[in-house]
């Protein structure tokens, strides 16, 4: 199901390894030419596998960051970013090994350096914050790791990278002919179409309701790294899979705080992640903690969505842990519809990660709202409801300043778009808008898009 399995001809993958806070996420977002990874003074912000594509290298390849490596510490999430690095060094082709040039050979170095010896891979020693060419003698010291000639970087001013890239091909034994170096290039272009043509799917709520945990229950594999302890996401993660004939791509998000409990600058910078995640999916899924019940800041959640016009799912998670699943059901089903009275038509699914209770049905739910949020009525279908709507509302008694409807128009959709031109848009109650609303949605079978309705007075189509 996962696309993770690249084909043989596919980019070689080239892995980025280091102590914590050497400057690994600044040199990947450096090299992929986007900021993808989060990049504070922080020790420890990134924790997940994080892929890119390097297109400016004279062959391309992929790269993956990774979590600050902590050698034999009791640092939080130790073992587990190991864990991660050692799925990411088993996929590479070469190594990035990147230290801090000005900091000096530190025992943690040296750990990583016998680690990275044990393996059969190339190695390429990144001496990093060379801001200045006065500081490049620093970089010798670094011969003594054994690991070859350290190369002077500069992550943050870009520096030396044209002399990494080369470094990276020479890695890589790129000698290989032109047509399989097409053939490549073509495979990196297939997978971005599927990644084009996939239903984008932001998965979203407060830290720790289990979102890392159901995206590797959809994908079948620690795709995430996945803990019992807060916070643990920070940056947005994409993952491509395959479902009964239908691409998503899985955009992670981190835990999103209350914003008086926000004091790391690292989580202000994830939830700007997390928002422009949201901002480039088609379907948002909220994830909600079943055990806590639903909170104030779930709503909050919710209303990222809402501003920026996206279909949501609902996902009550950890659903096996409730006793009387059947009353929990009606009550949440509910609580959902009357806290979140802007996206009351959005489906509930209640599931459990850790069983996969259910979980599978929320790329069904999300391929169907991308669906609704898709469709498009033929104008002289929109004109007959929109007479029929007309009529009733003459009959009906008057409210307030009279307001005629006259023709209506589709103008967009993801989300779905009118235009409704009527003798004075300034006069539209919202409970007309919200009964228009309804009615459209009931009558074509938008479900839970949310709708864009523009009102002009007669008068402004005439000037226009």
């Amino acid at each position: 199901m996962a696309r993770e399995d690249r084909e043989p001809m596919s980019p070689p993958l080239v892995a980025i390894v280091g102590v914590p806070n050497v400057g690994k996420s600044t040199l990947f977002n450096r090299l992929v030419g986007r900021r993808r990874a989060i990049v504070t003074d922080e020790p420890g912000v990134t924790r997940d596998r994080l892929y890119g594509e390097v297109s400016a290298a004279a062959v391309p390849f992929r790269l993956v960051d990774m979590g600050g490596l902590t050698p034999g510490a009791r640092a939080p999430f130790a073992r587990d970013i190991e864990r991660q690095a050692s799925r990411a060094l088993a996929e590479a082709r070469a190594v990035l090994f990147v230290v801090d040039a000005r900091a000096g050979i530190t025992a943690a170095d040296r750990e990583v350096a016998s680690l990275l010896r044990r393996t059969s891979l190339p190695v390429v020693v990144v001496a990093n914050k060379i801001d200045v060419s006065a500081l490049e003698p620093l970089a010798a010291e670094w011969h003594e790791l054994g690991l070859g000639d350290p190369l002077p970087v500069s992550a943050e001013h870009g520096l030396g990278i044209g002399d990494l890239l080369r470094a990276i091909e020479l890695a890589l034994g790129e000698d290989t002919p032109s047509a399989a170096r097409e053939e490549r290039e073509g495979a990196a272009e297939r997978d971005e179409d599927d990644a084009e043509s996939a239903v984008r799917i932001a998965i979203v709520g407060r830290p720790n309701v289990g979102k890392s945990s159901i995206l590797n229950c959809l994908v079948g594999e620690e795709r995430t790294l996945v803990s019992d302890v807060p916070g643990t996401t920070r940056d947005a993660v994409d993952t491509l899979l395959e479902h009964e004939g239908r691409r998503y791509l899985l955009i992670d998000t981190a835990g999103l705080k209350r914003r008086g409990r926000s004091r790391a600058v690292a989580d202000s910078l994830a939830e700007i992640h997390a928002r422009k995640g949201i901002a480039r999916a088609d379907v948002v899924i909220l994830v909600l903690d079943a055990e806590d019940g639903f909170v104030a800041q779930d709503a909050h959640i919710a209303g990222y969505a809402r501003d920026a016009w996206k279909p949501m799912v609902v996902a009550v998670n950890k659903w096996d842990r409730l006793a009387s699943r059947e009353e929990a059901a009606k009550e949440w089903e509910m609580t959902v519809r009357q806290r979140l009275r802007f996206a009351a038509e959005a489906p509930v699914a209640f599931v459990s990660a850790r069983s996969g209770q259910r979980v599978a049905k929320l790329l069904l739910l999300a391929g169907e709202a991308h669906r609704q949020a898709g469709l498009r009525v033929p104008t002289p279908e929109l004109n007959r409801w929109l007479g029929e709507v007309s009529k009733k509302e003459r009959s009906a008694p008057a409210r307030g300043r009279s307001v005629r409807l006259f023709y209506a128009a589709q103008t967009g959709a993801h989300p779905p778009r009118f235009v409704l031109f009527c003798n004075d848009a300034r006069h539209v109650h919202f409970s007309l808008r919200r009964h228009l609303e309804g009615s459209l949605r009931e009558r074509f079978g938008f479900g839970c898009a949310p709708l864009r309705l523009e009102f002009r007075s007669r008068r402004e189509r005439a000037a226009r």
